[in-house]
This record gives structure tokens, sequence and C-alpha cells, in this order.
């Protein structure tokens, strides 16, 4: 029994240093994206980091608890650091990665790894949109064009997917 519950602290140890890794690569996203002059945020990159925190968080058998931490904690730590996102879209993000998060975990029990997270990032997507629409009703609903948001979440869906079998 100590054994399993050193094994386990250890775990979240570790789950807690990829949190912070995966918190300060939030924080670094935009100035990498002006350093290379590509808008590096048109593929999603808080979307992959979050999809990262969920692996790390399944090897200790915290998956959702730390995606949703994560969900809040990227964009708001984010958004107060380096301004991105702009506060006015902070909740659709926060809402858009909590929903995956959850989702996921909802989907995951009733359906392959792979159509459980391309549903859950499609749903994070409508609450993020319809949020935007909500919240910002002048603002530009869709600023990155479909295809590349497409490109992006099959692109990470599939990484994750394979990433999935492979964390125990």
């Amino acid at each position: 029994m100590l054994m399993t519950t050193v094994t386990r602290s250890r775990s979240l140890a570790l789950v807690a240093v990829a949190d912070v890794a995966l918190v300060a690569a939030a924080c670094f996203v935009p100035a990498v994206s002006h350093l290379a002059a590509w808008p590096l945020y048109m593929l999603n990159p808080m979307l992959a980091l979050l999809l990262a925190g969920l692996l790390v968080g399944r090897r200790a058998g915290w998956q959702t608890g730390n995606g949703l931490m994560l969900a809040l904690l990227m964009p708001l730590v984010s958004s107060l650091l380096v301004g991105m996102p702009v506060v006015a879209k902070l909740p659709c993000m926060v809402a858009e990665l909590a929903v995956v998060a959850a989702g996921f975990a909802l989907l995951s029990r009733r359906m392959p790894v792979l159509p459980a997270v391309l549903l859950a990032v499609v749903a994070g997507k409508g609450v993020y949109y319809g949020l935007k629409a909500l919240l910002l009703p002048g603002a530009v609903l869709v600023g990155t064009d479909w295809a590349v948001q497409a490109f992006a979440v099959l692109l990470w869906g599939g990484l994750f997917a394979v990433c999935y079998r492979w964390v125990r």
C-alpha cells in the first residue's frame, strides 16, 4: 500500500512539472509566432498543449482533472503575462478547452479514442464560436480558414490518438 501511495505521489509530481511546462509553452506561443512572422495560432497550439496535458494526466490517473485545470490555467496565465488571448476572448477559449477535456472524458468511455477526441474538439469549437458570437457581437466570428482549422483538428486529434495507446 505504501508503495502505491509513493508511486502515485511521484506521478502527480511529474504531472505538476509537466503542467508548469505546458503553461509556460502556452505563454511562449505568441512570442514564437511573432518571431517567426507566421500566425502560429492558426494551428490551435492551445489545443495541442491541452491534449498533451490529457496524456500526461492519464499516466497519473488524473486525466480529466488535469485537462480541466489546464483548460483554465493556460489561457488565463498566457492572457495575464503576454496579452494573448485578449481578455474579451478569454472566456471563449477557457470554455472551448474545458469542453474538449470534459467531452473527451465522457466520449472516450463509449467509443474509440480518435472519434472521441475529434467529436470533443468539434464540440469545443462550437462552444467557442457560440460564446464569441454572444460576447463579441461586432467581432469577426471566424478568423481562421475552415480548411486550416480542419487540418489542425485532424493533426492534433490523430497525434493524440496515436500517443494515447502508448501512455498508460
